[in-house]
């Protein structure tokens, strides 16, 4: 058997950005106008975070000890950046529950199914998931930068924020829960099945969450709708099922994914004084040089 703890990994260090982000009092959870299906989207993916990355950090915590001193800071590097993900995520997810309170339910199925992932499968296939769930969040977040002008025109600046800030940093450390995996197991049979597990997660609650609020808002059975989010699901599925696939194959290491130049580039903007990042502006998110479109997030005061 090859020792799993010598395998190389990614040595890309993990900054932990202070950020917190505040609302408008008149914030609309259809926080793009346009289209308002795929905020729907977004918000369920979002409700998803308080569940999906606790999982994420519990199963990578499991293993610190048996990690070599520099995967295991990096290691913790990537906790840091998780656990101030959920924690932004459920703020705005206060929110999205204010108007929209039956998609309680579905956050309670949300939390039995993380719990019973964590009791019922093992350890090794637990910390494959989140090695895989990251994988996922990458092929997403390189498909949405493809689409931001057309996904977010017009959309509200804060939320849109957020959700960038979160895809840049999935990009960040897409190979930290991979590389503990990899440390530790590593088969890439149990990598796939968790992946795909993973997606069926994802894509369920997803779509679960979006039915949830369409009803609600009388969209359900507008044929837009329907177009619209066949239209999304078809196009993602072709960006993030040959990631997948890659990923899954024999010696890839995420590292050799392209990076999403605009996420990575905005993401550099970030000011670690204050906290601050570049606003939604328009059409684009602000690039170095352009001029912030509204009020930054305040500043983390811890």
């Amino acid at each position: 058997m090859p020792d799993r703890r010598a395998t190389k990994h990614s040595t890309h260090p993990l900054p932990r950005r202070r950020v917190a982000f505040e609302y408008p009092d008149n914030w609309n959870p259809a926080w793009i106008p346009a289209k308002p299906e795929f905020a729907y989207a977004a918000n369920s993916v979002s409700l998803m975070m308080p569940y999906a990355e606790p999982h994420f950090i519990r199963a990578v915590r499991h293993y610190l000890p048996e990690l070599e001193p520099d995967l295991r800071q990096r290691t913790k590097d990537y906790i840091r950046q998780e656990s101030q993900h959920h924690a932004e995520h459920k703020r705005l997810n206060e929110l999205i529950a204010q108007a929209y309170p039956k998609v309680s339910k579905v956050e309670r199925r949300m939390d039995r199914v993380f719990d019973w992932l964590w009791r019922r499968w093992s350890r090794p296939f637990n910390l494959a998931y989140a090695a895989g769930g990251e994988i996922i969040s990458f092929g997403i977040a390189r498909w949405t930068e493809k689409h931001l002008g057309d996904l977010f025109d017009g959309a509200e600046p804060v939320a849109t924020t957020l959700f960038a800030w979160h895809l840049a940093e999935e990009c960040e450390h897409r190979s930290a829960a991979f590389d503990v995996y990899e440390a530790v197991d590593g088969s890439r049979l149990r990598y796939a099945w968790a992946m795909l597990v993973g997606l069926l997660t994802l894509g369920s609650f997803t779509w679960l969450g979006t039915f949830t609020m369409l009803k609600q808002d009388g969209r359900f059975w507008r044929p837009v709708t329907w177009f619209r989010m066949f239209r999304w699901s078809l196009s993602l599925a072709f960006d993030l099922l040959p990631t997948m696939l890659v990923s899954a194959l024999p010696g890839h290491h995420p590292s050799g994914f392209t990076e999403p130049i605009f996420l990575s580039t905005w993401l550099k903007q970030f000011d670690p004084k204050t906290g601050t990042m570049p606003m939604w502006q328009g059409p684009a998110l602000s690039l170095p040089g352009g001029h912030p479109g509204g009020p930054p997030p305040a500043a983390d005061p811890r």
